[in-house]
Protein backbone atom coordinates (compact mmCIF):
# COMPACT_ATOMS: atom_id res chain seq x y z
CA UNK A 1 0.00 0.00 0.00
CA UNK A 2 1.71 3.28 -1.40
CA UNK A 3 -0.07 6.63 0.11
CA UNK A 4 1.06 9.69 -2.42
CA UNK A 5 1.27 13.28 -0.91
CA UNK A 6 2.37 15.54 -3.87
CA UNK A 7 2.45 18.85 -3.00
CA UNK A 8 1.03 21.14 -5.88
CA UNK A 9 4.86 22.89 -6.18
CA UNK A 10 6.30 19.46 -6.87
CA UNK A 11 3.39 18.23 -8.93
CA UNK A 12 3.57 21.22 -11.20
CA UNK A 13 7.58 21.14 -11.31
CA UNK A 14 6.95 17.57 -12.86
CA UNK A 15 4.79 19.31 -15.73
CA UNK A 16 6.99 22.04 -16.21
CA UNK A 17 10.02 19.49 -16.39
CA UNK A 18 7.64 17.11 -18.93
CA UNK A 19 7.17 20.63 -20.94
CA UNK A 20 10.63 21.37 -20.92
CA UNK A 21 11.65 18.22 -22.41
CA UNK A 22 8.44 18.39 -25.44
CA UNK A 23 10.05 21.60 -26.22
CA UNK A 24 13.06 20.15 -27.31
CA UNK A 25 11.28 17.73 -29.59
CA UNK A 26 7.46 17.96 -28.99
CA UNK A 27 6.36 15.77 -31.89
CA UNK A 28 8.59 12.82 -31.00
CA UNK A 29 7.54 13.00 -27.24
CA UNK A 30 4.53 14.35 -26.55
CA UNK A 31 2.09 11.17 -27.62
CA UNK A 32 3.88 9.30 -24.89
CA UNK A 33 2.20 11.91 -22.13
CA UNK A 34 -0.99 11.76 -20.06
CA UNK A 35 -4.23 12.42 -22.44
CA UNK A 36 -5.17 15.79 -19.75
CA UNK A 37 -3.01 17.90 -21.73
CA UNK A 38 -1.46 21.42 -19.91
CA UNK A 39 -2.18 24.28 -21.98
CA UNK A 40 1.67 24.31 -23.16
CA UNK A 41 1.13 20.57 -24.38
CA UNK A 42 -1.73 22.11 -26.38
CA UNK A 43 0.20 24.99 -27.74
CA UNK A 44 3.00 21.98 -29.02
CA UNK A 45 0.11 20.18 -30.44
CA UNK A 46 -1.23 23.12 -32.60
CA UNK A 47 2.86 23.15 -33.67
CA UNK A 48 2.23 19.78 -35.67
CA UNK A 49 1.39 20.50 -39.27
CA UNK A 50 -2.11 19.01 -39.75
CA UNK A 51 -0.95 16.16 -42.28
CA UNK A 52 1.69 14.94 -39.86
CA UNK A 53 -1.22 14.36 -37.22
CA UNK A 54 -2.73 12.73 -39.97
CA UNK A 55 -0.67 10.51 -41.21
CA UNK A 56 0.11 8.93 -37.66
CA UNK A 57 -1.89 5.82 -36.60
CA UNK A 58 -3.17 6.96 -33.29
CA UNK A 59 -3.57 4.03 -30.92
CA UNK A 60 -2.53 5.51 -27.71
CA UNK A 61 -5.51 7.48 -26.23
CA UNK A 62 -8.03 4.48 -26.58
CA UNK A 63 -10.23 6.54 -28.69
CA UNK A 64 -13.15 5.45 -30.90
CA UNK A 65 -10.98 5.15 -34.33
CA UNK A 66 -13.97 5.78 -36.82
CA UNK A 67 -15.45 9.12 -34.86
CA UNK A 68 -19.46 9.60 -34.80
CA UNK A 69 -21.90 8.15 -36.85
CA UNK A 70 -23.91 10.23 -39.22
CA UNK A 71 -27.07 10.37 -37.17
CA UNK A 72 -24.56 12.49 -34.86
CA UNK A 73 -22.98 14.07 -37.34
CA UNK A 74 -26.40 15.52 -38.63
CA UNK A 75 -27.50 16.56 -35.33
CA UNK A 76 -24.19 18.55 -34.41
CA UNK A 77 -24.56 20.04 -37.85
CA UNK A 78 -28.23 21.14 -37.09
CA UNK A 79 -27.35 22.83 -33.98
CA UNK A 80 -24.65 25.24 -35.17
CA UNK A 81 -27.39 27.60 -35.71
CA UNK A 82 -27.22 27.74 -31.94
CA UNK A 83 -23.86 28.99 -31.64
CA UNK A 84 -24.09 32.68 -30.96
CA UNK A 85 -26.33 32.21 -28.26
CA UNK A 86 -25.80 31.97 -24.60
CA UNK A 87 -29.24 30.33 -23.56
CA UNK A 88 -30.14 27.82 -26.44
CA UNK A 89 -32.16 24.21 -27.00
CA UNK A 90 -30.15 21.58 -25.05
CA UNK A 91 -32.16 18.84 -26.86
CA UNK A 92 -32.79 18.09 -23.37
CA UNK A 93 -29.93 16.42 -22.93
CA UNK A 94 -29.90 15.89 -19.06
CA UNK A 95 -33.78 14.15 -19.39
CA UNK A 96 -32.68 11.82 -22.07
CA UNK A 97 -29.70 10.85 -20.19
CA UNK A 98 -32.23 10.40 -17.29
CA UNK A 99 -34.33 8.10 -19.18
CA UNK A 100 -31.59 6.17 -20.93
CA UNK A 101 -30.82 4.62 -17.26
CA UNK A 102 -33.80 5.05 -15.66
CA UNK A 103 -32.88 7.32 -13.22
CA UNK A 104 -34.38 11.11 -12.49
CA UNK A 105 -32.66 14.36 -13.87
CA UNK A 106 -31.58 15.19 -10.57
CA UNK A 107 -29.57 12.28 -10.47
CA UNK A 108 -27.66 13.21 -13.52
CA UNK A 109 -25.21 15.61 -14.51
CA UNK A 110 -23.37 16.57 -17.22
CA UNK A 111 -20.09 17.55 -17.55
CA UNK A 112 -17.20 18.69 -20.20
CA UNK A 113 -15.94 14.45 -20.22
CA UNK A 114 -15.72 12.49 -17.69
CA UNK A 115 -12.58 14.02 -16.39
CA UNK A 116 -14.53 16.57 -15.44
CA UNK A 117 -16.39 14.48 -13.52
CA UNK A 118 -13.48 12.53 -11.40
CA UNK A 119 -11.92 16.13 -10.91
CA UNK A 120 -15.16 17.23 -9.50
CA UNK A 121 -15.56 14.55 -7.40
CA UNK A 122 -11.78 14.86 -6.24
CA UNK A 123 -12.52 18.39 -5.42
CA UNK A 124 -16.03 17.82 -3.52
CA UNK A 125 -15.01 14.41 -1.27
CA UNK A 126 -10.58 14.44 -1.13
CA UNK A 127 -9.89 18.46 -0.36
CA UNK A 128 -8.04 19.61 2.19
CA UNK A 129 -6.12 16.25 3.86
CA UNK A 130 -8.88 13.87 2.82
CA UNK A 131 -7.52 10.45 0.98
CA UNK A 132 -9.05 8.70 -2.15
CA UNK A 133 -7.99 4.98 -2.02
CA UNK A 134 -7.70 3.15 -5.22
CA UNK A 135 -4.98 0.96 -7.03
CA UNK A 136 -2.17 1.26 -9.50
CA UNK A 137 -1.96 1.43 -11.92
CA UNK A 138 -5.48 2.79 -13.07
CA UNK A 139 -6.17 6.25 -14.39
CA UNK A 140 -3.99 8.63 -12.12
CA UNK A 141 -5.69 11.87 -13.06
CA UNK A 142 -7.93 11.25 -10.30
CA UNK A 143 -4.86 10.77 -8.18
CA UNK A 144 -3.13 13.76 -9.59
CA UNK A 145 -6.20 16.47 -8.94
CA UNK A 146 -6.83 14.76 -5.43
CA UNK A 147 -3.16 15.98 -4.82
CA UNK A 148 -3.06 19.64 -6.24
CA UNK A 149 -6.24 20.40 -3.87
CA UNK A 150 -3.92 19.36 -0.96
CA UNK A 151 -5.86 15.73 -0.57
CA UNK A 152 -3.82 12.53 -0.78
CA UNK A 153 -4.34 8.78 -2.54
CA UNK A 154 -3.33 5.44 -0.73
CA UNK A 155 -2.59 3.20 -3.76
CA UNK A 156 -2.78 -0.51 -3.58
CA UNK A 157 -1.13 -2.60 -5.73
CA UNK A 158 -2.71 -5.26 -8.47
CA UNK A 159 -3.55 -8.85 -7.70
CA UNK A 160 -0.89 -11.14 -9.51
CA UNK A 161 -3.40 -11.76 -12.70
CA UNK A 162 -3.83 -7.96 -12.53
CA UNK A 163 -7.00 -7.74 -11.13
CA UNK A 164 -8.17 -5.02 -8.34
CA UNK A 165 -8.11 -6.36 -4.99
CA UNK A 166 -11.69 -6.26 -3.43
CA UNK A 167 -10.55 -7.31 -0.03
CA UNK A 168 -7.28 -5.43 0.44
CA UNK A 169 -9.63 -2.22 -0.48
CA UNK A 170 -11.70 -2.67 2.05
CA UNK A 171 -9.30 -3.10 4.53
CA UNK A 172 -7.71 0.11 3.64
CA UNK A 173 -10.83 1.82 3.97
CA UNK A 174 -11.61 0.88 7.21
CA UNK A 175 -8.22 1.27 8.23
CA UNK A 176 -8.31 5.11 7.39
CA UNK A 177 -12.60 5.12 7.71
CA UNK A 178 -12.05 8.62 9.52
CA UNK A 179 -9.84 10.47 7.12
CA UNK A 180 -11.40 8.56 3.30
CA UNK A 181 -12.96 10.92 1.20
CA UNK A 182 -14.16 8.25 -1.33
CA UNK A 183 -12.79 5.26 -3.01
CA UNK A 184 -12.41 4.93 -6.96
CA UNK A 185 -12.62 1.99 -8.72
CA UNK A 186 -12.24 2.38 -12.96
CA UNK A 187 -14.32 -0.57 -14.22
CA UNK A 188 -12.96 -1.99 -16.26
CA UNK A 189 -9.52 -0.67 -15.68
CA UNK A 190 -7.21 1.75 -17.58
CA UNK A 191 -4.79 0.28 -18.36
CA UNK A 192 -4.97 -3.51 -18.06
CA UNK A 193 -8.32 -3.68 -19.91
CA UNK A 194 -9.67 -5.93 -16.45
CA UNK A 195 -13.25 -5.75 -14.93
CA UNK A 196 -14.53 -6.04 -11.76
CA UNK A 197 -17.39 -8.55 -11.31
CA UNK A 198 -21.05 -7.39 -10.35
CA UNK A 199 -20.54 -9.85 -7.11
CA UNK A 200 -16.81 -7.86 -6.31
CA UNK A 201 -18.67 -4.85 -6.56
CA UNK A 202 -21.52 -5.68 -3.77
CA UNK A 203 -18.72 -7.10 -1.51
CA UNK A 204 -16.81 -4.18 -1.60
CA UNK A 205 -20.03 -1.82 -1.25
CA UNK A 206 -20.96 -4.48 1.43
CA UNK A 207 -18.00 -4.33 3.19
CA UNK A 208 -16.79 -1.16 3.44
CA UNK A 209 -18.90 1.42 6.02
CA UNK A 210 -22.02 2.16 4.40
CA UNK A 211 -21.67 6.24 3.99
CA UNK A 212 -18.64 5.73 2.01
CA UNK A 213 -18.46 7.13 -1.22
CA UNK A 214 -17.29 5.42 -4.00
CA UNK A 215 -16.99 6.17 -7.43
CA UNK A 216 -17.03 3.79 -10.23
CA UNK A 217 -15.55 4.96 -13.72
CA UNK A 218 -17.57 3.40 -16.79
CA UNK A 219 -15.51 5.02 -19.28
CA UNK A 220 -15.47 1.49 -21.03
CA UNK A 221 -18.52 0.01 -20.24
CA UNK A 222 -19.74 -0.62 -23.80
CA UNK A 223 -17.22 -3.10 -24.90
CA UNK A 224 -17.22 -5.29 -22.17
CA UNK A 225 -18.41 -9.23 -22.95
CA UNK A 226 -18.05 -10.40 -19.65
CA UNK A 227 -21.19 -11.84 -18.44
CA UNK A 228 -20.21 -11.73 -14.88
CA UNK A 229 -19.96 -7.68 -15.16
CA UNK A 230 -22.73 -5.31 -14.85
CA UNK A 231 -23.00 -1.51 -14.40
CA UNK A 232 -23.53 -0.35 -11.16
CA UNK A 233 -26.21 2.53 -11.39
CA UNK A 234 -28.85 0.11 -9.87
CA UNK A 235 -26.84 1.06 -6.73
CA UNK A 236 -27.64 5.12 -6.92
CA UNK A 237 -31.53 3.53 -7.42
CA UNK A 238 -30.83 2.10 -4.36
CA UNK A 239 -29.74 5.09 -2.53
CA UNK A 240 -26.41 4.41 -1.93
CA UNK A 241 -23.31 6.71 -1.86
CA UNK A 242 -21.82 5.81 -5.35
CA UNK A 243 -21.20 7.85 -8.46
CA UNK A 244 -20.98 6.39 -11.72
CA UNK A 245 -19.14 8.40 -14.40
CA UNK A 246 -19.40 7.86 -18.23
CA UNK A 247 -18.19 9.47 -21.06
CA UNK A 248 -18.85 9.87 -24.52
CA UNK A 249 -15.34 9.87 -25.38
CA UNK A 250 -15.52 6.30 -26.40
CA UNK A 251 -16.99 4.41 -28.06
CA UNK A 252 -19.27 7.24 -29.45
CA UNK A 253 -16.81 8.74 -30.86
CA UNK A 254 -16.57 12.43 -28.56
CA UNK A 255 -13.26 12.92 -27.31
CA UNK A 256 -12.69 16.00 -28.85
CA UNK A 257 -16.33 17.11 -28.65
CA UNK A 258 -15.97 17.01 -24.24
CA UNK A 259 -18.91 15.28 -23.23
CA UNK A 260 -19.71 13.40 -20.05
CA UNK A 261 -21.80 12.83 -17.02
CA UNK A 262 -22.01 11.64 -13.58
CA UNK A 263 -25.27 9.31 -12.16
CA UNK A 264 -25.57 9.70 -8.54
CA UNK A 265 -27.98 10.51 -5.55
CA UNK A 266 -29.48 13.59 -5.34
CA UNK A 267 -27.67 15.01 -2.69
CA UNK A 268 -24.45 13.98 -3.64
CA UNK A 269 -25.06 15.80 -7.24
CA UNK A 270 -26.33 19.14 -5.44
CA UNK A 271 -22.67 18.56 -3.23
CA UNK A 272 -20.80 18.24 -6.51
CA UNK A 273 -22.82 20.85 -8.52
CA UNK A 274 -20.73 24.12 -7.42
CA UNK A 275 -17.71 22.59 -8.19
CA UNK A 276 -18.62 21.67 -11.88
CA UNK A 277 -17.86 24.60 -14.68
CA UNK A 278 -20.70 23.80 -16.50
CA UNK A 279 -18.94 25.10 -20.03
CA UNK A 280 -20.33 22.53 -22.23
CA UNK A 281 -21.35 23.48 -25.69
CA UNK A 282 -24.53 23.50 -27.21
CA UNK A 283 -23.29 21.56 -30.15
CA UNK A 284 -21.81 18.39 -28.59
CA UNK A 285 -25.09 18.30 -26.31
CA UNK A 286 -27.33 18.11 -29.75
CA UNK A 287 -24.86 14.84 -30.68
CA UNK A 288 -24.65 13.26 -27.51
CA UNK A 289 -28.39 12.62 -27.54
CA UNK A 290 -28.48 11.38 -30.57
CA UNK A 291 -25.71 9.23 -29.84
CA UNK A 292 -27.99 7.71 -27.03
CA UNK A 293 -31.02 7.03 -29.42
CA UNK A 294 -28.23 5.45 -31.90
CA UNK A 295 -27.50 2.02 -30.29
CA UNK A 296 -27.03 0.33 -34.01
CA UNK A 297 -23.77 2.78 -34.91
CA UNK A 298 -22.46 1.79 -31.17
CA UNK A 299 -23.19 -2.27 -31.58
CA UNK A 300 -21.45 -1.44 -35.21
CA UNK A 301 -18.00 0.04 -33.18
CA UNK A 302 -18.32 -2.66 -30.63
CA UNK A 303 -18.10 -5.15 -33.15
CA UNK A 304 -15.03 -3.51 -35.02
CA UNK A 305 -13.37 -2.74 -32.21
CA UNK A 306 -13.35 -6.18 -31.01
CA UNK A 307 -12.53 -8.38 -34.22
CA UNK A 308 -9.65 -6.25 -34.53
CA UNK A 309 -8.48 -6.38 -30.90
CA UNK A 310 -9.06 -10.39 -30.81
CA UNK A 311 -6.86 -9.89 -34.36
CA UNK A 312 -4.07 -8.39 -32.62
CA UNK A 313 -4.07 -9.65 -29.22
CA UNK A 314 -4.40 -13.22 -31.35
CA UNK A 315 -1.22 -11.88 -33.23
CA UNK A 316 0.92 -11.11 -30.09
CA UNK A 317 0.74 -14.10 -28.61
CA UNK A 318 1.06 -16.06 -31.38
CA UNK A 319 4.61 -14.22 -31.17
CA UNK A 320 4.77 -15.40 -27.98
CA UNK A 321 4.16 -12.42 -26.38
CA UNK A 322 1.45 -12.59 -23.11
CA UNK A 323 -1.39 -10.11 -23.48
CA UNK A 324 -3.56 -9.12 -20.63
CA UNK A 325 -7.40 -10.32 -21.38
CA UNK A 326 -9.28 -7.09 -21.65
CA UNK A 327 -12.62 -6.18 -21.88
CA UNK A 328 -12.09 -2.87 -23.52
CA UNK A 329 -10.60 -1.13 -26.57
CA UNK A 330 -7.28 -1.36 -25.60
CA UNK A 331 -4.51 -4.08 -24.29
CA UNK A 332 -1.47 -4.69 -22.66
CA UNK A 333 1.19 -6.70 -23.62
CA UNK A 334 4.19 -7.49 -22.32
CA UNK A 335 7.12 -6.69 -24.35
CA UNK A 336 9.71 -8.52 -21.52
CA UNK A 337 12.07 -5.32 -22.19
CA UNK A 338 11.62 -1.71 -21.00
CA UNK A 339 8.85 -0.31 -22.82
CA UNK A 340 9.83 3.63 -23.03
CA UNK A 341 12.44 2.80 -25.77
CA UNK A 342 10.17 1.10 -27.58
CA UNK A 343 7.10 3.69 -27.84
CA UNK A 344 9.72 6.04 -29.59
CA UNK A 345 10.19 3.02 -31.71
CA UNK A 346 6.81 3.06 -33.30
CA UNK A 347 6.94 7.17 -33.08
CA UNK A 348 9.31 6.83 -35.91
CA UNK A 349 7.31 4.02 -37.91
CA UNK A 350 4.66 7.06 -37.52
CA UNK A 351 2.79 4.74 -34.83
CA UNK A 352 1.20 6.47 -31.49
CA UNK A 353 1.43 4.14 -29.15
CA UNK A 354 0.15 4.21 -25.14
CA UNK A 355 2.34 5.71 -22.13
CA UNK A 356 3.86 4.39 -19.66
CA UNK A 357 1.75 3.22 -16.34
CA UNK A 358 4.26 2.51 -13.43
CA UNK A 359 5.12 -0.07 -11.89
CA UNK A 360 4.32 -1.81 -15.05
CA UNK A 361 7.37 -0.63 -17.31
CA UNK A 362 7.89 -3.81 -19.72
CA UNK A 363 4.22 -3.18 -20.67
CA UNK A 364 2.70 -1.31 -23.55
CA UNK A 365 -0.87 -0.03 -23.57
CA UNK A 366 -2.45 -0.15 -27.44
CA UNK A 367 -5.69 1.25 -28.37
CA UNK A 368 -7.62 -0.76 -31.14
CA UNK A 369 -7.58 1.64 -34.29
CA UNK A 370 -8.91 0.68 -37.55
CA UNK A 371 -8.27 -2.10 -39.75
CA UNK A 372 -5.34 -0.24 -41.65
CA UNK A 373 -3.77 1.10 -38.01
CA UNK A 374 -3.99 -2.06 -37.36
CA UNK A 375 -2.01 -3.86 -40.61
CA UNK A 376 0.25 -0.65 -39.51
CA UNK A 377 0.97 -1.33 -36.22
CA UNK A 378 1.74 -5.27 -36.75
CA UNK A 379 3.62 -4.66 -39.24
CA UNK A 380 5.95 -1.90 -36.79
CA UNK A 381 5.48 -4.38 -34.07
CA UNK A 382 8.15 -7.47 -36.23
CA UNK A 383 10.41 -4.91 -37.14
CA UNK A 384 10.99 -3.34 -33.76
CA UNK A 385 10.39 -6.65 -31.14
CA UNK A 386 11.93 -9.70 -33.23
CA UNK A 387 12.07 -12.19 -31.31
CA UNK A 388 11.24 -11.87 -28.02
CA UNK A 389 14.27 -12.06 -25.53
CA UNK A 390 12.79 -13.95 -22.19
CA UNK A 391 14.23 -12.72 -18.95
CA UNK A 392 13.51 -14.48 -15.74
CA UNK A 393 11.51 -12.73 -12.47
CA UNK A 394 9.94 -10.09 -14.37
CA UNK A 395 6.53 -10.41 -12.57
CA UNK A 396 2.98 -12.41 -13.19
CA UNK A 397 2.77 -13.84 -16.70
CA UNK A 398 -0.60 -14.02 -18.15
Amino acid sequence: MTEHRVSRRGFMGGLATAAGALAIAPTANLWAENIRLTPRHRELVSLMALDEYDSLAKMSFNENPWGPPESVLKAMAGAMKYANRYGYPDANIVEEIAKHHGVKPENVMIAAGSGEILDVVGSTFASDGKQVIGVEPTYASVYQHVTSVRGSAITLPLLPDYRQDIPSMIRATKKHYRNVGFVYMCNPNNPTGRTVSKSEIKQLLDGIPEDTVVLIDEAYHHFVEDPDYATSVPYVLEGRPVIIARTFSKIAGLAGMRLGYAIAPKEIIQQMQPYSTGTINAIVKHGGVASLKDTDSQATVKRMTLELRKKMTGELTGMGYAVIPSETNFFMVNLKRPMRPVIDEFRKQGVLVGRPFPPMNEHLRVSVGTAEETDRFLKAFKDIMGKPVTQAGKGPGI
